[in-house]
């Protein structure tokens, strides 16, 4: 990913302020940031004691969200591409575990398969946020899991259905301004999350009070997109790669999108908000995890076979047909960059006496 820490904190610093507005679910014990799910020492009896043959059996990965959604079709589109490409010797299958914004998959993830190699985890961009907040909805984070890799770059989208009167970002967000209570915003995550950041940075952008805006949350983008497609929200904010079919269906009108630059491809036509005159970016990323304490063999193993499916020509154009932007990282750089996006949330959320 190409957003610098910079950048990443100005985001955070707009969107975060409106993250009050929503409820939160349980807390619990936090996890440790610093252990950065680098532990690679195998538990005596369990599965971590990974053989040269690993994987020896079929590969689980359990996705935090339904059918339908961004995150379910990446899963499926990896499985699928590391089956046709053979790459694993093992089937690869997809398991999804929805609910709480990512949190219920990720608590079943590590409570239920911590002993279990074959079984990964394919989440986004919430599961660093959500464990840090005073009133946090999950007692995990990513320091409970090891880092594999980062695959994929979403840039947000302002969506509406294509018979709606929106023809423009601005002509939306003035009726937003004027009459609040009259537009409701679907998202396919809860609070602190890309979707729900999006719609507050563009607010306070637009001088918009953020506490006045209604953001409607749903456990996955599907849901979100039910909800715009039958008249419960009269906006939708998600990611550009959710909206893609749909857009070219005909049965969306993506206004804008919160990529630093024009994108290429399906989106070529498709402004961002910073050419519209709002000051606003941000990139949300997907990622590939196994459990804390997988054996050094098998986290090479996927170290080497997610970037041999990278360089693939199946999968390049598996992000050329869902609109994904390429944000490969092996397991050590993504160990990284989660912590220094950990450090930059937790900074902010400090500052506003939000932090845990």
């Amino acid at each position: 990913m190409k957003q610098t820490t910079k950048k990443w904190t100005a985001a955070l610093l707009s969107g975060v302020l409106a993250l009050t507005l929503a409820a939160c679910g349980s807390t619990g014990s936090q996890s440790k940031p610093a252990d950065n799910g680098q532990s690679t020492t195998g538990s005596a009896g369990s599965e971590q004691t990974a053989s040269s043959n690993y994987p020896e059996k079929p590969i689980t990965i359990v996705v935090p969200a339904d059918v339908g959604g961004g995150l379910d079709t990446t899963a499926r589109v990896l499985a699928q591409t590391l089956n046709n490409t053979s790459l694993v010797k093992q089937p690869v299958n997809v398991e999804n575990k929805p609910g709480g914004g990512q949190t219920t998959g990720l608590t079943h993830f590590i409570t239920n398969d911590k002993n279990n190699s074959h079984k990964l985890f394919l989440p986004s961009t919430p599961i660093v946020i959500n464990y840090l907040r005073k009133e946090a909805s999950s007692p995990y984070s990513y320091a409970d899991m090891k880092p594999l890799a980062k695959l994929t770059d979403d840039y947000g989208a302002i969506v509406v259905a294509a018979n709606s009167k929106y023809q423009d970002l601005k002509s939306l967000l003035e009726d937003v301004k004027q009459n609040p209570q009259n537009i409701t915003f679907a998202g396919g995550s809860g609070p602190g999350s890309m979707d729900h950041l999006v719609v507050m940075m563009l607010a306070i952008e637009a001088g918009i009070d953020p506490t006045t805006i209604k953001y409607n949350s749903y456990d996955s983008g599907g849901p979100a997109m039910v909800a715009l497609l039958g008249g419960h929200a009269q906006a939708l904010t998600t990611g550009i790669s959710e909206a893609k079919a749909y857009m070219e269906s005909g049965d969306v009108r993506v206004l804008a999108i919160s990529a630093p630059e024009r994108l290429d491809g399906a989106f070529k036509d498709l402004p961002t908000f910073k050419e519209l005159g709002y000051d606003a970016e941000f990139v949300n990323w997907r990622g590939l995890f196994g459990v804390k304490d997988m054996a050094p063999e098998a986290v090479a193993y996927w170290d080497q076979t997610i970037k041999t499916l990278t360089e693939s020509e199946e999968w390049k154009k598996q992000l050329e047909l869902n609109g994904w932007e390429d944000g490969y990282l092996n397991s050590e750089d993504f160990a990284k960059f989660l912590q220094e996006q950990d450090a930059v949330i937790k900074e902010v959320l400090s500052k506003l006496g939000m932090a845990k």
